[in-house]
């Protein structure tokens, strides 16, 4: 496994929305079992705001917030992909859907369950991420 921090791509379905960002090669992602999460299948990468760009499709993003609206979900207003947003758990960083990536440029992805049901109780959790 390696820390080297390399380049990576991603977009939503259409690709109207398409952005660039800095991980590692090898990633651990985490399935939470919330009830967004689930029914959107979303795979969570937090990385640091400053590592992330937004290369397309500000203009075609429409922002949903819920519950306590702290988390930022932002849908693209043509295909309605979720690719990335800002989370209540991380404000200063960008939980980005590894669904949306390309993966040809990571060596390994690991995936590690979140019971983001009972986030209170386990959010401590997520302060590793980014």
């Amino acid at each position: 496994m390696s820390d080297t921090l390399l380049e990576h791509e991603g977009n939503c379905h259409c690709k109207a929305v398409r952005f660039k960002f800095v991980a590692a090669a090898d990633v651990v992602v985490q399935s939470c079992n919330c009830s967004i999460c689930t029914m959107s299948g979303f795979l969570h990468l937090i990385v640091p705001q400053e590592q992330f760009v937004l290369l397309a499709g500000k203009d075609n993003l429409t922002e949903y917030r819920f519950n306590t609206k702290a988390a930022k979900h932002l849908f693209c207003k043509i295909c309605g992909i979720k690719s990335y947003y800002i989370p209540r758990s991380n404000p200063k960083g960008v939980s980005i859907n590894m669904n949306c990536v390309d993966r040809s440029t990571f060596s390994s992805v690991k995936v590690e369950e979140f019971d983001g049901q009972n986030w209170e109780d386990n959010a401590a959790l997520l302060a590793h991420l980014a």
